[in-house]
């Protein structure tokens, strides 16, 4: 068997207790807080389209896709958006001109505007 012991009672908290308890508590709150300014601020890698490089946020079946590509590989996407007429190429086309990666203009469009 097993004896029961009686269990000390709890020592109230010291003033030096509770400023420690409040110190770490507000350490942790301003960490949070730091991350969360930090991530508002910072997008991240994959947060704009610019410099050949292309970002699209797209519906997905499991609620939201980001693609992202750079160098060749975006240059590919952005042909292929401006070929076709489906949702995603029509979401794409305004990332591929942020990144610089629009489609050649036409010889109509250059006699017209030169």
């Amino acid at each position: 068997m097993y004896r029961k012991t009686q269990q000390p009672k709890p020592e109230a908290l010291t003033r030096r207790d509770k400023r420690g308890i409040a110190l770490v508590g507000a350490l942790i709150v301003a960490g949070l807080v730091g991350l969360g300014i930090w991530a508002a601020v910072n997008p991240g890698g994959y947060g704009q389209s610019r410099n050949g490089c292309v970002t699209v946020s797209a519906a997905s079946s499991t609620g939201g896709a980001l693609l992202h590509a750079c160098g060749a590989k975006a240059v590919a996407m952005c042909q292929a958006a401006f070929r076709h007429q489906d949702k995603l190429s029509l979401l794409t086309r305004p990332q591929c001109r942020l990144a610089g990666l629009g489609p050649a203009p036409s010889p109509s469009a250059i006699q017209a505007g030169g």
